[in-house]
């Protein structure tokens, strides 16, 4: 992927919402911190946050009560959707399924609707080839 000045020029100018999730309080994985972590990514990639979903106390295990993760795939999914990404701080957080395939159908549902999932502290890159999606 093109990159300039370290930013991934097709992520530039997008608008992005945010997804946040923790389970219990250790605070690595705060909302708070996850939050933080995002706004650094986006500022660096030149990305604009327009809306955040966050679970709180809740397990990534299951999508079961979980109403941000839902709220924010039927979001995405609508004919008209306010953001072209999703900005998640790293795979765990978007969930811990115990099927992977589960995480990645929800994934699927997102970039079928025009909205790509960008994990902002992993080390894989967004270019939409095959390597990424492994």
């Amino acid at each position: 992927m093109p990159q300039a000045d370290g930013i991934l020029t097709s992520l530039a100018g997008r608008l992005a919402a945010q997804y946040v999730r923790m389970s219990t309080d250790y605070q690595q994985y705060s909302t708070e911190n996850q939050k933080l972590a995002i706004a650094e990514f986006a500022a660096i990639q030149g990305v604009s946050i327009v809306a955040t979903y966050e679970d709180t106390g809740k397990s990534g295990v299951t999508l079961k009560g979980r109403p941000g993760l839902l709220q924010l795939l039927q979001d995405a999914q609508a004919p008209t959707h306010a953001f072209s990404l999703v900005l998640v701080y790293d795979v765990s957080r978007w969930g811990r399924f115990q099927d992977t395939d589960e995480s990645a159908h929800y994934e699927y549902l997102c970039r079928q609707a025009g909205v790509q999932v960008v994990y902002c502290a992993e080390t894989f890159s967004y270019d939409g080839g095959a390597v990424a999606t492994l």
